[in-house]
């Protein structure tokens, strides 16, 4: 009736009253933290003040250094010693034989991932046992494996797992990856003083982002510069032209720090997202492109066995972003597609079937749909 309607739009408006009312009480009662000054500029290179990542600039001499030792096994008769692996990698300068000087403070392994730091000694193990064959490597037996025309010559243990290019991609994700989104950009590092201000390094979280910045492998004036791009940067780079990753990262790195100086705590947070998300990217379009390359040469072993490893080494990388896109279970899933296991050191590239490596590439470009990508990494 007119009278039951007439009740029912008093009481619709006194309830609308009594919302506002408690809208305005919470609104009056929420504390005036003064309003945030959005006025800053951002600059366009990683020019700011009192920026310092001299620990992150070793790491990466130390960890190009370890690389090119690794890869000095693919010419035959080369034997790589473990103590000195070993000694690389947690920077055990009396044995490590460095070419550069490092503060001995500054090692890869501490900096690894804990639970995983075992895997890559045992990989080091593995990798110095199988530079010690004097035989021609083929399946089942350890050795230096060449391209069918002759140009290339790949260090295979007897599964045909090219051990030092899963160790490189791998340790790319438990050490540089990880450091840089799973623990600089994580609330440990980010929810510090922001007020005091040392020189030469700014306040604790601007420092601690720097940090995170100089894991990334790049020029200050970034990707305008491409020159001397090393590990993450030079993947990037390399991936830019599909996914438009090198604006998009070296963006968020800029607009964080400059956010943080200027107390614009949205600001950094949503620039943290930004550059998980685009380094998670790059990480996957990397491992598209190894997915692509070995299958188009699986027919070639050597080169097969080189480009499914650094796929398996990429796509063992993607655990270490803490808002990765991606399951652990998704992960060990496309591993066991590639190499017959998640177990990244039992990995058999001489049984890698043709059908189950186009699945994992499949399926890890649906997963972030890159489908109309995927042949084009």
């Amino acid at each position: 009736t007119y009278k039951e309607i007439k009740d029912i739009m008093i009481k619709s408006q006194s309830y609308l009253l009594l919302t506002l009312m408690g809208i305005f009480f919470l609104s009056s009662c929420k504390k005036d933290d003064g309003p945030i000054d959005n006025s800053y500029t951002i600059p366009t290179t990683y020019n700011f003040e009192n920026v310092s990542y001299d620990g992150q600039t070793q790491r990466l001499a130390m960890f190009t250094e370890f690389k090119t030792y690794m890869k000095s096994a693919n010419s035959s008769g080369t034997t790589l010693d473990e103590n000195r692996l070993a000694a690389m990698y947690a920077n055990d300068a009396a044995n490590a034989q460095w070419i550069g000087t490092y503060d001995e403070s500054k090692q890869m392994r501490g900096k690894t991932f804990e639970p995983v730091q075992s895997v890559f000694d045992g990989l080091l193990i593995d990798l110095a046992t199988a530079s010690q064959s004097t035989e021609a490597g083929t399946n089942g037996i350890a050795g230096v494996v060449q391209s069918n025309d002759g140009a290339k010559n790949y260090l295979l243990n007897e599964n045909g797992l090219e051990l030092g290019q899963v160790i490189e991609k791998a340790l790319m994700g438990a050490l540089l990856y990880y450091q840089s989104t799973g623990v600089y950009m994580e609330s440990g590092k980010m929810d510090v003083d922001n007020e005091t201000i040392t020189a030469g390094e700014g306040t604790d979280m601007e420092h601690h982002w720097d940090e995170a910045f100089g894991y990334f492998g790049v020029p200050i004036d970034f990707p305008t510069n491409t020159d001397n791009v090393i590990f993450w940067g030079d993947y990037c780079n390399d991936r830019d032209a599909l996914i438009g990753t090198n604006k998009t990262i070296m963006d968020a790195f800029l607009k964080g720090r400059a956010a943080i100086s200027n107390k614009d705590l949205d600001a950094r947070d949503e620039a943290i997202q930004t550059a998980r998300e685009g380094w998670e990217l790059v990480v996957v379009g990397s491992a598209l492109h190894y997915l692509n390359s070995g299958l188009e040469n699986f027919d070639d072993m050597a080169l097969r066995a080189h480009s499914l490893s650094e796929a398996i080494g990429f796509v063992y990388a993607l655990q270490f972003n803490p808002i990765k896109k991606i399951k652990n279970a998704q992960v060990e899933e496309i591993l066991t597609l590639i190499g017959g296991t998640d177990n990244i050191a039992n990995a058999n590239i001489y049984n890698a079937e043709i059908a189950n490596v186009q699945a994992a590439k499949d399926q890890l470009a649906d997963w972030f749909s890159l489908t109309d990508k995927k042949d084009e990494f």
